[in-house]
This record gives C-alpha cells, structure tokens and sequence, in this order.
C-alpha cells in the first residue's frame, strides 16, 4: 500500500496528498507528528531509530515521530503511531505545533508541520524492531548535554523541540500537573 501524507500550507489547511518518499524528495511541506513521553520520574523516553529506516536511521530521538494518514485526525494518528512504533498506549496532550525544513541526507528533505505532543507512561516500551533499534528513559538534563556534546547523534526536529526557550517550562509544568 502506497504511503501517502497530507500537504499542507503554512497554517496548517490542507492542501493535498502525495506519496511520503516524493514529499521528502520535493521538499514539500507536510503535515506531521511528534510524541514525548514522560515516566513518573520526569524522564523522557528515546529512541533510536533502526538503522534500515529510509531517513535519519541509527538517530536518536523523542519516543514516536511520523505523519497522520488522510483523512485522520493528528491526535489520533499520534497515538496509533505510539502504539505501532513503541508499543505503548497513553492519553496525549498536544503542546505545540512548529514548521522547520531540514536535509535529512539521500537528498530528502523534511519540511514538516509538525504537532507535538505530551503523554505519561510507567514502564517498559515493547517497539517495532522495524521502527527502532533501541530505547531509553533520560532526564531531560542529561539529554541538553547529550544534544551540546554531539548534536549529530539526534534528528533534526528532536533538536529543534529541545532548542526551544520554553521547552525546560512546557515539561515542568506538563510533569507537575501529574502530581
């Protein structure tokens, strides 16, 4: 079945439909998904992208990243993404939503409108070996100087999220709304 992904203009109105490796070849600017996901503790759980991915394999980054279906709503789509690529359910909050346009190498590019979303999770994620090839939960201290000692090591919205001013703020308000 043909993978295809929703364009979409600079506000987010849908604008068509194209096959997702020509969207990434064109550079044309879609509709897209990111998930993060805190355990009790306040850690963010990562992954590593599988290495046989068609873009930015063996990168880390946030718990589940991909693009809603047309005709499906984003929240829901995030949260069956989050299931197909980590196994995982969990209520999700949206947070934001950014554009950024990014060269993902293979002459791809991701030009992406991008909603993020919050969601809590204890325990132990099951992923897709197909969509990862490893996991881990880590303080978001940690991951600011993972990100500044090796940049080159996580993709690129993953770094763009993390760069944000109001980024450290978002998560500790959405990590104490849990309490």
């Amino acid at each position: 079945m043909e993978e295809r992904v929703v364009l979409v203009d600079e506000d987010d109105a849908e604008v068509g439909t194209l096959e997702k490796q020509r969207a990434h070849a064109e550079g044309r600017l879609h509709r897209a998904l990111s998930v993060f996901v805190l355990n009790p503790r306040g850690e963010l759980l990562l992954q590593r992208r599988a290495a046989g991915k068609y873009h930015s394999g063996g990168l880390w980054t946030n718990a589940c990243c991909s693009h809603p279906r047309p005709g499906e709503p984003v929240d829901l789509a995030a949260r069956r993404r989050l299931r197909e690529e980590m196994g995982i359910d969990c209520v999700l909050e949206p947070a934001f939503a950014f554009t950024y346009r990014a060269e993902v190498g293979g002459g791809l590019v991701e030009h992406e409108y991008d909603h993020v979303f919050l969601g809590r999770f204890e325990g132990d994620p099951l992923p897709s070996t197909d969509e990862v090839d490893a996991w881990r939960w880590v303080p978001a201290d940690t991951i600011r100087d993972e990100l500044a000692a090796a940049p080159e090591r996580f993709t690129p919205w993953f770094r763009l999220v993390f760069s944000r001013p109001d980024w450290p703020a978002r998560l500790a308000a959405y990590q104490a709304a849990a309490r």
